[in-house]
């Protein structure tokens, strides 16, 4: 398949979130790669092995000790060559809906978000970044969503999750200029898969128009194509599921 000719072959990958609908397709996908010899898949739950290169182990990213003892767990094993992280939330049943304008801001599901979208993903960076292998390209990725452009916020509405992506977007410009000091060759990078049907979009896509909704695995071939066109002066950007940059600040 060569998907990821861009990264060494016998590369290792690690995929948090690899449970959810695109962090299983990427699974997937990448079991089916030649240049990809060991993917470590986390996860809170159980998942069963698609292949031989899979190992499943368990991540609570909302725990700093899970996320250290999940970096350890991947570094027996070598460097890593790519970390995707495709964990985030935007509802949890009739507990926590996106809000539809600032009034109905609560502080507590504020923080619930904030707490997958941005801190989770920034304390997977600083356990997993140091893990990268030095001296060939490598690719730190989240999963980031187009609302957390301020640059392209045109309808307000769901400030949690907007603001929640729109710092998830600063903390890995932030890591991207620190991390390009000693990883010259790595990319850090936001993405936009678009509109998914997994369950995080489900009970808001029903007016995508079909063509704009993407199977987890169309998203996975996608997700992966714009990782494997990534150059380390890409590092610190927010780029679509087509390799497009969205600028998110101005």
């Amino acid at each position: 398949m060569n998907i990821l000719d861009s990264l060494l072959p016998s590369s290792s990958a690690a995929v948090i979130g690899a449970s959810g609908g695109i962090g299983s397709a990427v699974v997937e996908l990448l079991g089916n790669e030649p240049r990809i010899k060991t993917i470590h898949a986390f996860t809170r739950a159980p998942l069963p092995a698609s292949t031989a290169k899979v190992s499943s182990q368990f991540i609570d990213i909302t725990r700093e000790d899970s996320i250290r003892d999940a970096a350890a767990y991947a570094s027996a094993h070598g460097p890593l060559d790519l970390v995707l992280v495709a964990t985030g939330v935007l509802h949890r049943g009739e507990h926590l809906q996106p809000e539809k304008c600032m009034q109905e801001l609560q502080a507590e599901k504020l923080a619930e978000v904030f707490a997958v979208n941005a801190i989770g993903p920034a304390i997977v960076g600083k356990h997993f970044l140091p893990l990268l292998r030095r001296d060939h390209k490598t690719v730190f990725a989240v999963l980031s969503a187009r609302v957390g452009s301020i640059t392209d916020n045109r309808l307000g509405g769901w400030p949690s999750y907007r603001a929640s992506k729109a710092a998830l977007n600063m903390l890995l410009r932030t890591m991207a200029i620190e991390h390009a000091r000693r990883w010259p060759a790595s990319v850090i990078a936001a993405l936009h898969p678009g509109t998914v049907d997994t369950a995080l979009s489900g009970p808001f896509s029903s007016r995508v128009p079909a063509a704009k909704l993407f199977s987890p695995a169309d998203a996975a071939i996608k997700i992966v194509a714009v990782i494997n066109r990534l150059t380390p002066t890409d590092s610190g950007g927010f780029f679509a599921w087509d390799g497009n940059r969205i600028e998110f600040y101005q």
